[in-house]
C-alpha cells in the first residue's frame, strides 16, 4: 500500500517546482540603456523665427578680452571685442541648410553631443575664420571671428573661433537657449513673404528664408533686420517712407528703417532687393526696385 504521505510530499514538490518556474519567468528583464537622440537643431535651439543668437554667446569664452554688448539681430548675434590689444568682431549666426560644398571637415579640439559635428566655413575673408556647427537635420549654424586690422593670425583667430562654438554648445546642452517676446511693433514679428505676396510682385511662389524674417520672389527679395545705424545717403519717399537706394554689385537694393520697439540705440530695418540679370549692374535694377519697394514699404505695419 502507497505512503499518503509520500504522494502528498512529491506532490508538494513538484508544485512548489512549478511555482519557483513561474516567479522566475516573472522577473522583469533589466532595462536596457536607452541609445542617445541625434540632436537637431530644431531640438537645440527651438523656433528659429524667434531665437536670441546672442543667448548663445558666451563671452568668457573669448580669452584676455574686453567685449561690447553684444548685438541680437533676427538672424545672427554679433558683437566686437579687443583680444590682446587686437580688434575683434565674433558672429553666431545665420542658420541654413542647403549644401554648402565649400563647408570642409577639420578636427575640432572640443566635445560634441551626438549628431552635431563642427565644420570648417567656407567664403570668409582673409582677416577672418568661419566654422559651421551643423545639426543632425542637416541644419547649420555659422559661427566666426573677424580681425580688423592685419596683426592677428589665421592659428590665433581660428583658436578663439573654437573657443565660441565650445560656448553655444554649452548653452544649447545646458538649456541657456532665449526666445524673447518681440513687441507688437516690431518688424520681426511681420511675415516677409505675405507682403510680397500682397504687395502684387510678379514672378512665382514666394520662397521664405530660413528663419523666416527675409522671403525671396523671382527678382525681388525683402529682408527685416536689426542695425546699429540707419543707411547713408541721399533720402526719398517711397511707400510714405523714408528710404534710401544704392547699388550693390548686380543688386540694387531700397532700405527703410524704424527705431527698436525692443532695443534702445538700434533700428530696425527693411530691405528691397532686385537683382539685375542683363549683365548692366545693380544701378539698371534701381527703377525696378523703386517700384517694388514703394508699393511694398506701403504694406508693411
Amino acid at each position: 500500500m502507497r505512503n499518503p504521505l509520500g504522494v502528498f510530499a512529491v506532490g508538494c514538490s513538484v508544485l512548489l517546482a512549478g511555482c519557483a518556474g513561474c516567479a522566475t519567468a516573472a522577473e522583469p528583464a533589466p532595462a536596457s540603456q536607452s541609445a542617445p537622440v541625434p540632436l537637431t537643431a530644431i531640438a537645440a535651439l527651438g523656433d528659429f523665427a524667434t531665437l536670441d543668437y546672442c543667448s548663445l554667446l558666451d563671452p568668457a569664452r573669448l580669452k584676455n578680452t574686453t567685449a561690447d554688448t553684444p548685438d541680437s539681430s533676427f538672424t545672427a548675434c554679433q558683437a566686437d571685442f579687443v583680444q590682446a590689444g587686437r580688434p575683434r568682431t565674433v558672429t553666431i549666426g545665420p542658420l541654413a541648410a542647403d549644401r554648402d560644398p565649400n563647408v570642409r571637415a577639420y578636427d575640432y579640439p572640443g566635445k560634441v553631443p551626438d549628431g552635431v559635428s563642427v565644420q570648417q566655413g567656407g567664403f570668409v575673408s582673409d582677416r577672418a575664420c568661419g566654422r559651421a556647427i551643423t545639426f543632425a537635420d542637416g541644419v547649420r549654424l555659422a559661427v566666426s571671428i573677424t580681425d580688423g586690422d592685419d596683426r592677428g593670425s589665421a592659428d590665433d583667430r581660428c583658436t578663439a573661433a573654437d573657443d565660441v562654438v565650445g560656448g553655444v554648445l554649452a548653452a544649447v546642452t545646458g538649456n541657456r537657449v532665449r526666445h524673447p517676446q518681440l513687441p507688437d511693433r516690431s518688424w520681426g514679428r511681420v511675415d516677409s513673404c505675405a507682403i510680397l505676396s500682397a504687395s502684387g510682385t510678379p514672378g512665382g511662389d514666394a520662397t521664405p528664408g530660413f528663419a523666416g524674417h527675409s522671403c525671396i520672389q523671382d527678382k525681388v527679395s525683402l529682408e527685416f533686420a536689426v542695425v546699429r545705424q540707419a543707411p547713408a545717403g541721399p533720402s526719398e519717399t517711397l511707400g510714405n517712407r523714408t528710404a534710401r537706394v544704392a547699388a550693390d554689385g548686380a543688386f540694387c537694393r531700397v532700405r527703410t528703417v524704424q527705431p527698436s520697439p525692443a532695443t534702445a540705440g538700434r533700428a530696425e530695418q527693411a530691405t528691397v532687393s532686385v537683382v539685375d540679370t542683363s549683365g548692366a549692374g545693380g544701378d539698371a535694377a534701381c527703377p525696378a526696385a523703386r517700384t517694388a519697394a514703394a508699393t511694398i514699404f506701403s504694406k508693411i505695419p
